[in-house]
């Protein structure tokens, strides 16, 4: 099994800036694929950003131009940069590895943006 530990949420006025880190530890070979889901209240998850292990890059259109989403397969760890946060940004973020083997979820962790 993979484990995924997210971290660095929180609460940020509008225009701010958060950076959310995720490390996998557990059976982290094969590991293929890494993103960023949110979920608001009330919403359904949905895809925020993803990077393939050759590097290609995915976003929502409502993230593109603030957010960046980064990677090292190496070491087993994803960043998703949010820059320019909205009222409407505010979500838990879930971070997400895929093998051949499974998909596997974090926690969560809370991002709320509000003045």
């Amino acid at each position: 099994q993979v484990q995924l530990v997210e971290s660095g949420g929180g609460l940020v006025e509008p225009g701010g800036s958060l950076k959310l880190s995720c490390a996998a530890s557990g059976r982290t070979f094969g590991i293929y694929l890494m993103g960023w889901y949110r979920q608001a209240p009330g919403n359904e998850r949905e895809l925020v950003a993803s990077i393939t292990i050759g590097g290609r890059t995915n976003y929502a259109d409502s993230v593109k131009g603030r957010f960046t989403i980064s990677g090292d397969y190496a070491k087993n760890t994803v960043f998703l940069k949010t820059d320019s946060l909205k009222p409407e940004d505010t979500a838990v973020y879930y971070c997400n590895m895929r093998a051949s083997y499974g998909n596997f979820w974090g926690q969560g962790t809370q991002v709320t943006v509000s003045s």
